[in-house]
């Protein structure tokens, strides 16, 4: 395979521990939990008929100078007005990732702004956000082909149509945190995947899809359960709290199978079942560089993933402003020692209960019964976001309300 410049100046890894090596260095970085992030994703619709299919050129137009390369190459890909930038998935879903801030307060000021921005021009071609996690009118079509999304489809195939209806038809909330001081690192990564099947089941919002009811709280969740457990499978569960975040990453990450390997033609599509690991060891015909590892990072999809920060996956898209609320109450968990060990020993109980938070949300009591819990925990440290006061009194309304729906659950 005839590599491009871009690879050429990588450094080639000839041995898993130089892989680890990396790994280690890029995957958690450390220090005082100051910058939160997030990540907005959306199904688009046509605002007269929402089960109108929208095509790739009808965003490039709605989008203009902010539209992605990967819909039109010769966009300048302009950023939004408060930092903002704006992608277009696989299914043509439409995703705002803000740049990081310093407080709570001003990460929702800013990326309510750019999304202000964003909906008006859609708005102006006829096009509005969708409220859901998953698209609850349209069977899933590609919108978006590139090397890496048709190498995507070929290996999820192999699965059944899980994957498709995953890239096309999904729209998340992700929230980016800091990983936190040496010492704090293991516990923060232990609370923020324990605390992910009760918040799943809290902030579900997909149990439609393709025009009908699916049976499941999350059918968002439900697809990326069913695609490939060896890249979408959690890596933290408390059978494995005792080990070592970074090494059990580098576990997980080596034993991963290849989704895309890149070259200067179209098709990506790696042989079935080769590993990274694999990789490493010769199983293709060039050795593997620190790009191709950081790629191949960039193909993995647990729950929690290790990006130098700590990006929560498993939250599906909220309707209007409500994509406030998992943020504040993911910031307010994890905003001191204390309150994190408090929500990690509520929520260790039900924290392999994926499956279970995605079908039934909140009518499984045990899940429930730990939302509520963890929504009192965040109430008591909403305070030390330093909102302000119209901000602090609508996020705390609204945590009350979801409180209120977990306590009807579990009676």
């Amino acid at each position: 395979m005839v590599m491009s410049p871009e690879l050429d100046r990588a450094i080639v890894l000839r041995d898993e521990a130089a892989a680890r090596g990396h790994m280690a260095r890029i995957c958690f970085k450390t220090g005082p939990p100051t910058l939160t992030g997030v990540e907005l994703e959306w199904t688009v619709h046509d605002a007269a008929d929402p089960t109108r299919p929208v095509d790739r050129e009808r965003l490039r137009r709605a989008l203009g100078r902010h539209s992605p390369v990967t819909i039109d190459p010769t966009s300048p890909a302009a950023g939004l007005r408060r930092g903002g930038t704006v992608t277009v998935e696989p299914g043509g879903q439409v995703e705002i990732s803000s740049a990081p801030r310093p407080s709570v307060a001003a990460l929702i000021l800013a990326t309510e702004a750019d999304l202000a921005e964003l909906r008006a021009l859609l708005d102006a071609a006829g096009l509005v956000l969708g409220r859901t996690g998953m698209d609850p009118w349209r069977p899933p079509r590609p919108v978006v082909e590139t090397p890496r999304y048709r190498a995507m489809r070929c290996v999820f195939d192999r699965h059944g149509p899980a994957g498709r209806a995953m890239m096309y038809s999904t729209a998340g909330l992700q929230v980016c945190l800091d990983a936190g001081e040496p010492d704090r690192v293991a516990e923060r990564w232990a609370a923020v995947h324990a605390v992910g099947p009760p918040l799943l089941a809290a902030f579900a919002t997909a149990d439609r899809y393709a025009g009908r009811r699916t049976g499941w709280a999350s059918t968002r969740m439900a697809a990326w359960l069913a695609i490939d457990p060896a890249r979408t499978r959690p890596v933290w569960s408390p059978a494995r709290a005792h080990l070592d975040p970074v090494a059990t990453w580098t576990e997980y990450a080596l034993a991963a199978p290849l989704l895309c390997v890149r070259g200067d033609g179209p098709d990506w599509t790696p042989p079935p079942g080769v590993t990274f690991a694999d990789w490493l060891a010769g199983a293709l015909p060039h050795p593997p560089s620190t790009d191709d590892l950081e790629y191949h990072l960039s193909t993995l999809f647990p729950p929690v993933r290790p990006r130098g920060y700590l990006e929560v996956r498993y939250l599906d898209a909220q309707p209007g402003r409500e994509w406030t609320v998992p943020l504040a109450v993911l910031a307010a968990l994890l905003g001191d020692p204390a309150t994190t060990r408090d929500a990690l020993a509520v929520a260790t109980p039900v924290a392999d209960r994926w499956s279970a938070a995605a079908r039934r949300g909140l009518t499984e009591r045990p899940l429930a019964t730990a939302a509520a819990a963890l929504f009192d925990l965040a109430l008591a440290a909403l305070p030390r976001l330093d909102l302000p006061a119209g901000i602090h009194d609508e996020t705390s309304r609204a945590i009350r309300r979801r409180r209120a729906a977990a306590e009807r659950g579990h009676r």
